[in-house]
């Protein structure tokens, strides 16, 4: 019967082993599938650029995607805006990829420094990377020999820092030199074959599949890739950053100016009318917002206000049109160099377009000319009603006033004064009033 006692147990016991067998592919399958963000840049790197791949990087290490992809085309951008990409990429917790595609785009400038930053850097087929030298469009003499100084500092900062991510992620260093001082630019595959990148792969699902099983060096660890078959979660801009990267464009940004004028110029002309006021007050600071990520000549800005400023004394003063000439050639001149040229490839490129800057210019100038010219016009008419509109006009004396009697003005019967004795009957004209005291004189 001994045998007996020791069956029980072990059966209970190969039960549970069972179970746990049985459970643990069920748990498995319960488990969320892999996911990988995807955000794309397409255009210049300013700071609305920077704090939206600085989110991304940080969503995308909260809800443990198993990497971040950004797909990348740009011509260069601010390089205090890249410095703080770089630095997020490197001291990021999920893995990074930078993807310049589609199949012809660039990473230009600033788009080499995001690569080189990236834990993996990979490149659709027919796309460049390089040009990221800056550019000197200096003066001539002292000033140029200045502005040499200063384009060589900033190259060799450049370089240092470029040298350091390359050699931080394992990447041709002396390449990153050369993109920088020689300007050179090569295709993805002469960058594949070089070791400035990683992989081709000619579509976000291929590279998926290339980068499936690689080993990246994060910032407090070693991770390995499992992206075969993961779950692609495109990571839009929300409406704040689509908003105020629409706004960031310069012609828009111009007009934004040009309304904030308009409207504090109508809320200081008519006290009291609010909302003229409140809205210049918005597009101006829209505006102005706008402004910081481009490459503003003050003096530029100076001429449109003289413009301006040339407009409304056009309307109080008769100049036979030379201060309207003059407005519109000031601001004319201020919008064609509202932008300064970059001076690196760093620095955007901020044009303004030739048709917003006519239409913009002769409607202000029609704007303060005829509109502006009116509402001024009609506050100099003299007044048609109330005791104001009573001065000048013509009656007739009921009774004899000397000094004061009575007269009737309008169908309206007024007391009189009058500094020589006026008959009953006479035609008269009122020269001033006093409350209900009108003053008269005779009509000869």
């Amino acid at each position: 019967m001994k045998p007996s006692h020791t069956f029980l147990p072990r059966l209970l016991a190969g039960a549970v082993v069972l179970a746990a067998a049985c459970w643990r592919p069920a748990a498995g399958a319960a488990e969320a599938p892999a996911t990988v963000a995807v955000i794309r840049i397409n255009g210049a790197i300013n700071p609305l650029t920077a704090e939206y791949i600085v989110d991304a990087i940080a969503a995308a290490a909260e809800e443990k995607r198993r990497c971040l992809i950004i797909e990348l085309d740009t011509p260069g951008g601010l390089m205090e805006s890249t410095r703080i990409i770089t630095k997020a990429m490197l001291a990021s917790e999920v893995p990074v990829v930078v993807y310049v595609s589609p199949t012809g785009a660039r990473a230009a400038s600033a788009g080499v420094f995001l690569s080189y930053a990236a834990h993996v850097a990979a490149m659709a087929p027919t796309s460049n990377i390089g040009a990221a030298h800056p550019v000197n469009l200096g003066g001539e003499g002292g000033k140029a020999d200045s502005t040499n100084t200063m384009m060589e500092k900033v190259t060799n900062d450049a370089v240092a820092q470029l040298k350091a991510v390359a050699e931080k992620r394992g990447r041709n260093a002396q390449w990153a030199e050369d993109a920088i001082r020689k300007s050179v630019s090569i295709t993805a595959k002469e960058a594949l074959a070089l070791h400035v990148i990683d992989v081709i792969a000619p579509s976000v699902d291929s590279l998926l599949t290339l980068l499936d099983g690689r080993s990246v060096e994060l910032v407090n660890r070693v991770d390995t890739l499992r992206t075969a078959g993961a779950q692609i979660v495109v990571q839009e801009m929300n409406w704040r950053h689509k908003l105020l990267d629409r706004i960031s464009d310069p012609n828009i940004a111009y007009i934004f100016m040009l309304l904030g004028i308009y409207g504090l110029f109508f809320e200081l002309s008519n006290p009291g009318a609010v909302l003229p006021g409140v809205l210049g007050g918005i597009f101006l600071i829209l505006g102005l917002y706008a402004m910081q990520t481009l490459p503003v000549n003050w003096a530029g800005v100076l001429l449109i206000l003289f413009g301006v400023i040339l407009f409304i004394i056009e309307v109080k003063v008769t100049s036979y049109g030379v201060l309207t000439i003059g407005g519109i050639v000031a601001m004319f001149l201020g919008s064609l160099m509202l932008f300064k040229e970059p001076t690196t490839d760093f620095e955007p490129v901020a044009k303004l377009s030739l048709q917003v800057i006519l239409a913009a210019t002769l409607a202000t100038a029609a704007f303060f000319v005829f509109a502006v010219g009116m509402v001024v016009r009609s506050q100099r008419r003299p007044a048609v009603t109330g005791a104001e509109g009573m001065i000048g006009e013509i009656g007739a004396a009921l009774t004899p006033i000397a000094p004061f009697g009575r007269v009737k003005v309008h169908g309206e019967i007024w007391k009189a004064k009058s500094a020589t004795p006026i008959a009953a009957g006479d035609t008269v004209k009122v020269t001033a009033i006093e409350g209900l005291l009108v003053s008269v004189e005779k009509v000869e």
